[in-house]
């Protein structure tokens, strides 16, 4: 079902499940169509997301894309864009974390990391901007993680990945700014989603992570939600180049 020209559309990458997924659903709720990706076609959970999105009077789009692959990246922006005609908004949320002490830390791991969640938000980036360059409006949205900030032991490769994702948002901005495009970037903190469950279950980490927290909570992925919203919209017109920690209070910067 195409999307109307009328509708503001936005791409989430990496939306199959956690963060993503909400993200893509309160995106809906507010009004927008939604192209969303993941990488595997075998999971029925984004061909569920579009049936849900779709259920609440939104029109949604599946395509699978590993965003470490410019030629799949290519593939699904042009996709996106015979789809919809245009998109506003993207979200870069697609990630991976695979821990590994440094000494032990497989190169092709180290990899492995930085194409998915550096590189892919930088080639999904580089393929929609002819798009929103030519509408003179964009709003591009990178999640990184408060791991790029502050590190965490048996992280340096997910830790540097997300760094570089705040350093490229922040050149992002003054790259595009002039041409009604905003580049900003948000930052969860502990939240429980697929990726980060196993730790959670640990009685004694998800206590140490809580009483870290100045809210003395772990956070859930409808939380970044509500940020994200704000970055994608006209209300943020005028903010660009900025990084949101959404962690209930673990990082204050």
């Amino acid at each position: 079902m195409a999307s109307t020209d009328t509708a503001r559309v936005a791409l989430v990458t990496g939306a199959s499940r956690g963060i993503g997924r909400a993200i893509a659903l309160g995106l809906a709720e507010r009004g927008y169509d939604l192209v969303v990706n993941d990488i595997s076609r075998q999971s029925e959970a984004l061909a569920s997301l579009v049936r849900e999105i779709e259920a609440g009077g939104r029109r949604a789009l599946a395509l699978y894309a590993d965003v470490s692959s410019k030629a799949e990246v290519t593939a699904m922006v042009g996709a996106a864009i015979a789809w919809a005609g245009h998109v506003e908004a993207v979200v870069n949320n697609a990630g991976i974390l695979i821990t590994s002490p440094v000494e032990t830390l497989d190169e092709g791991v180290w990899d492995a990391v930085m194409d998915v969640n550096a590189k892919g938000s930088f080639l999904v980036i580089q393929a929609l901007l002819p798009h929103m360059r030519a509408r003179r409006y964009g709003r591009i949205v990178n999640i990184a993680s408060i791991g790029g900030k502050q590190g965490a032991p048996e992280q340096a490769h997910y830790s540097a990945s997300k760094a570089a994702i705040m350093g490229f948002t922040r050149v992002l901005a003054q790259e595009v700014g002039a041409e009604g495009i905003t580049a900003n970037c948000v930052c969860p903190g502990i939240i429980l989603t697929d990726m980060g469950r196993t730790n959670l279950e640990d009685p004694a980490i998800k206590a140490r992570w809580t009483a870290n927290t100045a809210m003395r909570r772990i956070g859930a992925p409808e939380d970044v939600v509500g940020p994200v919203a704000f970055f994608a919209s006209d209300d943020a017109g005028f903010v660009t180049g900025q990084t949101l920690n959404v962690d209930g209070g673990i990082v204050f910067d």
